[in-house]
């Protein structure tokens, strides 16, 4: 079938559609309500139905045959260690912690925050909250202590599950100094912490609210799967938010379920016993859905990578682990790729004798510029897949659907809306735009199953932030355009769309032009203010690995380049050579922060930035281009 008469039939018939889809998964009962409308901003999908996520992540592959399948291959380069894990032994692990979870008083609907690096523990602990229905809500290791007390105190955890520390190339992250400090810090107190001790650092541990993991799994009692309904809550994953109060995005177990079982095999091309890698952290939502639950979901088996793209111990140890497990389909950020290629542009690691087992790279988190795209085709020889989707609604929402058919490529698009989404390009004003026109990229209401039903104890802070603007839709908060074979081009978040002396222009298109120059590695654009145009653009670059032309000399080609693919109307005139580019932890440019140092603006560090450093040397550069 083709991918259109597919998505017709959603079109035509969604509450079959997900029905259909639903049949696929483990259910104690079958819902009998597909969809429910509560009001006009409030949907949830198979509300009555009765299941549990770890059964269908665990045991279901058991009762299947792949009791002795590989569940999850552990690979830490940068703690020099391997393991793996059946499916069998998985099951042993989670429903022993589970127990300990029971031990200490945990039970359906109760919140536990996992504060943890990424290692198999943190899977475990995972899967052992969600098969007694209680909820997690992950926070990125070694997080720092004010915004770990923050999500504390929005979601009352009765208990945190954290380890002793996290390893980062050269170093060592000690996370209990920074729990503890947490703990302090919010009003919201726990009763308990269960600390895994890691074999690099072994901490002493406070009397009477900590425990060990050794200790809370001893002569514990396996835990059964606990039912609980379709929408009940699965975890909460915090969004940075513009008020400084991160978003509590909530995940319902059913609709989180049927969703991301239908994108493994209809967007990934993914069979039960196959192998998945997604190179990314559990602490961000790629990491819940593509690390932890989908793969589980379809019986697949799925590669939890401790390490860097580059420097553990070099640019080859994506490729290294593509080979060694035979991974069929790889999914990381464009970021870690243009890392790799900054310090491999010959692809001298890259062995396509040795990478035969892979068949699709996918990449999502940011745009994938046309040139990353282009290198890799050029190395790989297989097709390079972006696709788009947000923390919000937890799988894509644009992809090419390579599981049903592989569309024409077109670089700087994810491609097409998948079913369940039903995507406009709205004006300022709500009017739905032509072909080829920049707006707001806006998604008909009811979101599909797995979207957020609301945030965390939050309901008008819900409606307000996505619901509020274009009535009947959810607002993305990207732009974009939708082009005459209706593929999607996702230029920029909408406040990064820049008003030049009346033109509206995105600063991804001119992003796509300087990384066109052969000698950058990566790039950004931000709008400025102006005094006279209202807003200008200005550009910072990163060089290839190895390049030593003079800084001024690229500065002018990629100023001619703007001028010629874009044209004077930009008002392009202002370029700076960075050494790096500030960037959150999971490979985001801090475009927003660029901006208020660039307008001299009060601004803050924000919490999920990966290396502080990189400020210090984008100012010196600002200030030496005459920029600040």
């Amino acid at each position: 079938m083709k991918y259109s008469e597919f998505y017709k039939r959603w079109q035509d018939n969604p509450i079959e559609f997900w029905k259909k889809n639903a049949e696929d998964v483990s259910w104690i009962k079958f819902p009998e309500r597909i969809l429910t409308k509560k009001n006009d901003y409030f949907y949830e999908w198979f509300s009555d139905g009765i299941l549990n996520t770890c059964h269908n992540a665990v045991d279901k592959n058991i009762l299947e045959g792949r009791g002795e399948q590989v569940a999850i291959y552990y690979d830490s380069p940068i703690t020099n260690s391997k393991s793996k894990l059946t499916y069998n032994e998985l099951k042993s692990k989670v429903e022993k912690f589970a127990g300990a979870l029971r031990r200490y008083n945990i039970s359906k609907g109760d919140r536990v925050i996992v504060y943890m690096p990424m290692i198999p523990e943190a899977i475990i602990a995972v899967l052992a909250i969600a098969r007694i229905g209680a909820v997690h809500s992950v926070v990125f290791g070694g997080f720092a202590a004010k915004e770990l007390a923050v999500r504390i105190d929005d979601c009352s955890p009765k208990i945190i599950i954290s380890a002793s520390c996290g390893i980062e190339p050269g170093r060592i992250v000690e996370y209990k100094p920074l729990l503890d400090e947490a703990i302090k810090l919010s009003n919201h107190k726990v009763k308990n912490c269960i600390i895994f001790q890691r074999e690099q650092l072994s901490v002493k541990l406070n009397y009477g609210l900590d425990i060990s993991w050794d200790e809370a799994i001893k002569h514990v009692k396996p835990a059964d799967p606990v039912p609980v309904n379709g929408n009940d809550p699965l975890y909460i994953l915090y969004t940075s938010g513009t008020t400084g109060q991160p978003k509590g995005v909530v995940r319902d177990n059913a609709g989180h379920l049927v969703s991301l079982k239908w994108s493994m095999k209809n967007v990934y091309n993914m069979n039960p016993g196959e192998v998945f890698w997604a190179a990314s952290d559990i602490g961000w939502v790629v990491g819940h859905s593509y690390i932890i639950y989908a793969p589980l979901f379809h019986g697949c088996s799925t590669v939890l990578f401790e390490g860097k793209p580059v420097g553990t111990p070099d640019a080859g140890t994506f490729w290294r682990i593509i080979s060694e497990y035979k991974v069929k389909s790889f999914f990381t950020a464009p970021t870690a790729l243009r890392a790799v290629k900054k310090e491999d542009n010959e692809g001298k690691y890259i062995d396509k004798e040795k990478l035969k087992s892979l068949e699709t790279l996918f990449l999502a988190g940011e745009r994938a510029d046309p040139d990353t795209v282009l290198w890799l085709e050029n190395k790989l020889n297989i097709p390079i897949v972006d696709h788009w989707w947000q923390t919000e609604t937890g799988w894509p929402i644009a992809a090419n659907p390579t599981g049903i058919e592989l569309l024409p490529i077109k670089k700087g698009s994810p491609t097409v809306s998948l079913p369940g989404y039903e995507i406009d390009i709205l004006d300022d004003n709500g009017d739905k735009l032509s072909s080829n026109e920049l707006g707001s990229i806006c998604i008909k209401l009811p979101l599909p199953p797995s979207c957020l039903p609301t945030l965390w104890a939050a309901d008008n802070r819900f409606i307000e932030a996505y619901l509020s603007k274009f009535p009947g839709y959810y607002e993305t908060g990207d732009a974009g355009y939708i082009d005459n074979d209706g593929y999607i081009f996702v230029m920029s978040r909408t406040d990064d769309v820049i008003n030049t002396a009346g033109h509206r222009l995105s600063t991804g298109a001119m992003e796509e032009v300087i990384s066109n120059h052969s000698d950058v590695a990566e790039c950004a654009v931000v709008g400025v203010k102006d005094e006279l145009k209202g807003e200008v653009p200005v550009g910072l670059a990163c060089l290839n690995a190895g390049c030593n032309r003079e800084h001024s000399e690229i500065c002018n080609e990629i100023i001619d380049l703007i001028r010629k693919e874009i044209g004077p109307v930009a008002s392009f005139k202002k370029v700076a050579i960075v050494q790096a580019l500030p960037k959150t932890r999971s490979g985001k440019i801090l475009r927003k922060t660029i901006r208020s140092i660039i307008n001299k603006e009060q601004w803050t560090m924000p919490p999920t930035v990966e290396n502080s450093d990189v400020f210090d040397d984008c100012k010196i550069a600002l200030k030496n281009f005459k920029i600040i």
